[in-house]
């Protein structure tokens, strides 16, 4: 398990906000950022589209010194409607906007 600095990984998914704004055309693109139980940490990206609000992320563990590893290689998607339920087990983002946009 190779771990990165945090600021890494932010930056790595900043990088990446103007393809996926242009590719599945979102209305707004941030990072997600979440602290889980013992050292567990989930990131990932916010995403706003037609009104609804989308957080779209992975599980890291964090190390000692605060980096971080993907603990497994799976999207979850969360919505701000408490209603919705968690969607799990994505492979990769184009899965995740294919189900969430198409």
């Amino acid at each position: 398990m190779e771990y990165i600095p945090r600021e890494q990984l932010i930056s790595d998914l900043q990088d990446s906000f103007k393809p996926i704004m242009e590719k599945y055309h979102v209305d707004d693109i941030g990072v997600f950022e979440e602290e889980g139980q013992d050292d567990y940490y989930y990131a990932g990206y916010t995403v706003r589209k037609n009104g609804k609000v989308y957080m779209v992320h992975l599980p890291f563990r964090k190390n000692e010194q605060g980096h971080l590893a993907p603990a497994k290689e799976k999207w979850t998607v969360e919505t701000d409607d408490a209603d919705d339920r968690d969607m799990s087990g994505h492979d990769n983002l184009d899965d995740v906007f294919q189900e969430l946009f198409h």
